[in-house]
């Protein structure tokens, strides 16, 4: 066994605790030796940390412990079902903002991904203008044939990836920890949770497909309005380095700058929340990342995102059981919600649908019972988390994360404009999307869908009449011989077949989320 993810769990559990980290762990229903090590461990608590509060005493603690930490801070905050919302909260406020590497380093690093001098890339190479966890950036000039222009220069800080792994070692020797001795976190999966951290980040190093979601969205959004993404340079990106247009907006956390600009604030929000919404539900594919300093304006009001290391998509069959979700708390049909849930199998098949309809009915009923201004998506999200609990709903990350973004948006909109009321900017949007979805065009859609489905299982039936007689005499041979499944075989099943049974349970959230944004739209 690896000795060293040990010594770096005891390193980041030694910061953990100076910095009162484990005063957030719940000891009332622990054992009685668990909680005699959190009495231990607190005993060298900083003074000067019993004075934050317990969301805070975690930021710091993984903000002192380097940019691999910042980083599972970040995905942290995108998994409020796993940390609660409280600690969420404050953990999307991490700043990303570390030492660079020196330019010559970052310099040779280009050069080893380009194959050419960066003398010979780039008419002029500037320094560093912005340093994150995971890569640095570049202000730099390109002349060549299509003219002399301004771009920005992403490199991956060199070691980074190294660093990454040896990191990732220590974080899944913890997860197996507590998925073994932790009964109360097995819930939450934290080896999984893990795999979706392993997964993002090492997507967000390989900057090829942060150059392909961005070529992706720019063809999504080409004929929408005030929205677009900067232009990338194909012939200078590279795994480890993204070369693209540099822009020259106003970043939307100056606000100040913004209103002094003469742009209206509030009318700007609108745009924002509008934008994501468009994203999501027409095209299935949004920036999972919208937080004020991704987001810039340009003079003419036209909103331009940046920092495509994280997206989301949301297929088109779940944006379709979303709109049929959605109808059904428009009409109040709770049970008819309910039923959809389980015919679907988002919710586990050994719960009572009465119950589930009740459930349903507590979060939907209070929308109707105050102004849209006043409902928050964090508090609305925080309900909606307690009822996943509630009906052992295991929720799946990509869809938390069309969530957590939700927040992100609000958050944003209401930093320009704190009076806005976000459902009655989204009503457009929605109303599009459910009529597009739910209307004659949708009904179109799924018949064609459907029909072309049944002429492709046509095409294929002599294949699969050929397999199922093959299938057929396996399985009698197999009853003759006896068919052993080891304690492995049956896991591997086990694994593989519940994400078909729970893969969109997290929809219903969403769905909830969206569901006060529609009232004013059929009511």
């Amino acid at each position: 066994m690896a000795i060293a993810p040990f010594v770096r769990l005891i390193r980041a559990g030694f910061v953990l605790a100076r910095e009162g980290v484990f005063a957030i762990v719940p000891v009332e229903d622990a054992p009685a030796s668990a909680r005699f090590a959190i009495r231990v461990v607190r005993l060298i608590e900083r003074p000067s940390a019993q004075k934050r509060d317990l969301a805070a005493r975690l930021s710091l603690a993984l903000d002192r412990l380097g940019p691999s930490y910042v980083k599972l801070g970040q995905f942290l905050a995108t998994r409020a079902d796993v940390v609660g919302e409280e600690v969420a909260n404050e953990l999307a406020k991490l700043q990303d903002q570390v030492p660079p590497v020196p330019d010559e380093a970052a310099r040779a690093e280009v050069e080893a991904a380009l194959g050419r001098p960066v003398d010979a890339l780039f008419a002029d190479f500037g320094t560093c203008v912005a340093a994150a966890s995971i890569a640095q950036v570049y202000r730099a000039t390109i002349d060549d044939t299509h003219g002399k222009r301004i771009v920005a220069v992403k490199v991956l800080r060199p070691g980074v990836a190294r660093r990454f792994e040896k990191d990732l070692e220590a974080y899944y020797a913890a997860a197996r920890f507590l998925e073994r001795y932790v009964r109360p976190a097995r819930r939450l999966r934290p080896i999984a949770v893990v795999d979706t951290l392993a997964e993002s980040v090492r997507f967000e190093m390989d900057f090829r497909l942060e150059a392909a979601a961005i070529s992706e969205m720019a063809e999504n959004t080409k004929d929408d309005p005030r929205f677009r993404v900067p232009r990338v340079e194909w012939s200078r990106t590279a795994r480890s380095v993204l070369t693209m247009e540099w822009i020259e907006g106003i970043k939307m956390s100056r606000v100040a700058e913004l209103r002094e600009a003469g742009f209206d604030l509030p009318e700007l929000g609108q745009h924002v929340i509008q934008t994501f919404l468009r994203h999501a539900m027409r095209d299935g594919f949004f920036h999972a990342d919208m937080h004020q300093g991704n987001l810039f304006v340009e003079p003419d009001g036209t909103l331009v995102a940046v920092d495509f290391g994280i997206t989301g998509r949301l297929p088109r069959n779940e944006r379709a059981a979303l709109a049929e979700i959605l109808y059904g708390f428009i009409v109040r049909d709770y049970h008819r919600v309910a039923r959809a849930h389980f015919r679907a199998g988002y919710v586990p098949a050994d719960q009572d649908v009465d119950l589930f309809a009740q459930a349903l009915r507590a979060v939907g009923e209070p929308i109707r019972d105050v102004t849209a201004a006043d409902i928050s998506m964090a508090r609305l999200l925080t309900q909606l988390f307690e009822i996943t609990e509630l009906f052992h709903m295991v929720t799946q990350p990509q869809l938390i994360m069309l969530q957590k973004t939700m927040v992100v948006v609000e958050g944003v909109a209401r930093s320009l404009d704190p009076h806005l009321d976000m459902w009655r900017a989204a009503e457009p949007v929605v109303r599009d999307w459910m009529t597009s979805e739910l209307g004659p065009a949708g009904t179109v859609r799924k018949a064609q869908e459907s029909f072309g489905a049944v002429v492709r299982a046509a095409l294929q039936a002599p294949d699969l009449a050929e397999r199922v007689d093959r299938l057929s005499k396996d399985l009698e041979n197999a009853l003759e011989s006896g068919l052993p499944l080891s304690p492995n075989s049956v896991s591997q099943i086990a694994t593989t077949v519940a994400p078909t049974r729970l893969r969109a349970v997290a929809l219903w959230i969403g769905a909830l989320s969206l569901a006060a944004i529609a009232l004013g739209i059929w009511t």
